[in-house]
């Protein structure tokens, strides 16, 4: 009796992944879905996932291959990428981009990546952009905000769901470990490219992963990669769950002044010392593009809780002064 051959285990958890996103998605017309295609392991086993599950949910897949021009031959790389996908069954293109701007070359390339796959979101229609982001790197994200003490933000990580310049923004993989995706490549004969960047120990993300999780899991016990991801996740809950409150708390506390904005000093001083720092730092982003940091918002929030008639403090963007019971924030210069 003629079996069907059985499904490879990472094969079948990749497409398991991929597809509960697509789910997610609404099919308006003929949408296409934009991966995010490198060549590597991940976003190689993503496309081949998306190859197989987008038309079966009614999206078109699209591979976007971003050729950033960092290293010698990169040109070759991409298209090699391209080809892979094209042979998967996905619609395939290299763009080229020029990086340059502010925040270093890693930080530039990733600006000019999210540009072009926001552009070809825009010209296909798409419901979405894919990335190839795993377990792993969100693991490595809440080590590395951890390591710079950055807050409850940083130690987020990724979202599973986010926004690019109106464009939703989708990680399918956050909860498949890396060695699932070259796993899925080898087991559907994809031959994945690795970055040399990604070896490069100038790099931090790359210590981080080379050298910190390993001696992490050896001292401490296997699962570390994973509690990293679930403390993600529960540190999102709680920000989304502060959110909320903020939005029903400031439309009753805040009032526009001149050339600023003002916050009652009794409300705040009602609320738990979380709540008042966060209220302190929405009202800065809003209104000034600005973050503080966390001895800013504690300076600020003395005029709050340790008032002795102190003057104004000077802010990025903006200063905050104490004028009767009113937090005033003002526009810098």
């Amino acid at each position: 009796m003629y079996r069907r051959p059985s499904l490879d285990p990472a094969v079948a958890e990749v497409r398991r992944a991929v597809r509960a996103a697509l789910e997610l998605l609404p099919v308006d017309g003929d949408p296409a879905v934009i991966v995010a295609l490198s060549g590597g392991a991940d976003s190689l086993a993503l496309a081949a996932a998306t190859a197989f599950e987008a038309p079966k949910l009614g999206f078109r897949p699209v591979a976007l291959v971003v050729d950033h021009g960092l290293q010698a031959g990169s040109d070759a790389v991409a298209d090699a990428a391209a080809a892979a996908a094209s042979a998967l069954g996905l619609a395939a293109r290299v763009v080229r981009v020029a990086v340059d701007g502010e925040g270093g070359p890693e930080a530039a390339a990733r600006t000019a990546r999210y540009a072009a796959l926001v552009d070809a979101a825009r010209a296909e229609r798409a419901a979405a952009i894919l990335t190839g982001h795993t377990l792993d790197d969100q693991a490595e994200t809440v080590l590395l905000g951890l390591a710079r003490g950055s807050g409850a933000t940083s130690l987020q990580g990724m979202a599973a769901v986010a926004e690019i310049e109106g464009v939703p923004l989708v990680r399918p993989l956050l909860d498949v470990r890396r060695a699932t995706t070259r796993a899925a490549c080898a087991a559907e004969g994809l031959a994945p490219w690795d970055d040399p960047h990604n070896a490069d120990e100038r790099f931090a993300r790359v210590r981080v992963r080379e050298r910190v999780l390993p001696v992490l899991e050896a001292e401490l016990g296997p699962g570390i990669a994973e509690a990293l991801a679930r403390t993600a996740e529960q540190l999102r809950e709680d920000a989304s769950a502060f959110a909320d409150m903020i939005d029903e708390t400031i439309e009753d506390i805040v009032e526009h002044a001149e050339a600023g904005i003002s916050v009652s000093v009794p409300a705040l001083a009602a609320n738990p010392a979380a709540l008042r720092h966060r209220i302190i730092r929405h009202v800065v982003a809003s209104e000034f593009g600005e973050s503080l940091t966390r001895r800013q918002t504690l300076e600020v929030a003395r005029l709050v809780t340790d008032w002795a008639g102190q003057g104004p403090i000077d802010l990025p963007g903006c200063s905050a002064r104490r004028v009767g019971a009113r937090l005033v924030f003002t526009a810098a210069g």
